[in-house]
């Protein structure tokens, strides 16, 4: 029988700010692989629950501390996919940045960042199971008073 490899997970942010009457987006570009962009993530270290993970990960990679992040009760979305013959699902919670103006700050693994509204977000995130998780996150924010 074959040697199962465990399934990776991994959990993280979508960011967002409001700037008059638009939603903008962050993604940051990996300066590793293909570099690609995505919202601020990373895997679970062993004993982390996966919301602590998803803060320490966006603030290791964009410089944003969790007393900046508002976290919108209701939204969570899941994404399943393999990376290299492994199962891996990304939990994504939506954050609002309380200061609109603060500074990102990147670590060494992204090279490149921007603030985005969904449709140019959309355009620049390849994936389309992240397009989706963006678009999702807008008719959301659309739908209620958050």
């Amino acid at each position: 029988m074959p040697n199962q490899m465990a399934a990776l997970r991994a959990c993280g942010f979508i960011v967002f700010r409001r700037l008059k009457q638009n939603i903008e987006f962050l993604l940051l570009q990996t300066s590793y692989g293909d570099h690609h962009w995505t919202p601020p993530k990373g895997h679970v270290d062993p004993g982390e629950n996966d919301l602590d993970t998803a803060f320490r990960e966006t603030e290791e990679e964009a410089g944003l501390k969790p007393d900046r992040l508002n976290v919108v009760d209701g939204f969570c979305h899941e994404l399943r996919y393999t990376v290299r013959d492994r199962p891996k699902t990304t939990v994504y919670w939506l954050a609002e940045l309380s200061t609109p103006e603060t500074q990102v700050t990147l670590s060494h693994e992204h090279q490149d960042w921007c603030w985005l509204e969904v449709e140019k977000a959309c355009r620049l995130v390849r994936y389309p199971d992240m397009q989706g998780a963006l678009r999702d996150a807008t008719a959301f924010l659309s739908a209620g008073t958050h």
